[in-house]
């Protein structure tokens, strides 16, 4: 790997990024949203928690679709950004080291500390994260553990990353090259592990 993460995080902190009258972090080439972390956390309990349990799963795959979608398009406008350019780019020697280097700009960026510690090119990713801002959302359960792993934006981000390293050229439209790969939460901070992990896997096309 020629990424040199502590170096990019270092670096990938100190740059700017204000949100605008609306809200919107025009950034990177993308959109994002300044809204706290605990606003989020709690929507998304409230929301699991107000339906029966026999549509829980749907309910979770609709935030993990919605991550998935954001995290291409927003993964894209990273990776051709002139902040990229001029930080990660000079270090990338191949396509994994962009996954590594994405990673380090996610951690950069306070969504969690996340590296990736296997990688098996074009087939299966695994995904280490502490201290995700999605864990916090035990603090919403009445500080106790949470029901289930819940880190729905780190499934789509990890889902969607694959597809922009290995689905072939990004698609706008999102009609083709994206939800290639897809995320399991295989260990949980907010259901009482030490760590989050995350496993990424070719999508069965069956």
């Amino acid at each position: 790997m020629a990424i040199d993460r502590n170096k990019v995080i270092e670096q990938m902190s100190k740059v700017s990024v204000e949100a605008n009258s609306d809200g919107l972090i025009p950034a990177f080439n993308v959109l994002v949203n300044s809204f706290p972390a605990e606003f989020w956390n709690e929507f998304t309990r409230r929301m699991v928690d107000a339906v029966n349990e026999d549509i829980v799963d749907a309910v979770e795959e609709l935030f993990v679709n919605a991550a998935h979608e954001c995290g291409y398009h927003t993964g894209y406008g990273i990776i051709t950004s002139k902040e990229w350019d001029a930080i990660v780019k000079p270090m990338v020697e191949n396509t994994e080291d962009i996954l590594h280097g994405a990673y380090a700009v996610f951690t950069a960026w306070g969504w969690g500390k996340a590296e990736i510690v296997e990688l098996k090119p074009n087939e299966r990713m695994v995904v280490k994260v502490d201290d995700y801002y999605e864990s916090d959302i035990k603090d919403s359960c009445a500080g106790k553990k949470a029901p289930r792993m819940m880190a729905y934006m780190i499934r789509g981000v990890s889902g969607a990353f694959m597809d922009l390293a290995y689905g072939g050229d990004y698609d706008p439209t999102g009609e083709s090259a994206m939800y290639t790969f897809e995320c399991n939460q295989t260990k949980g901070i907010e259901t009482g592990d030490s760590y989050g992990e995350f496993v990424v896997e070719k999508r069965n096309e069956s």
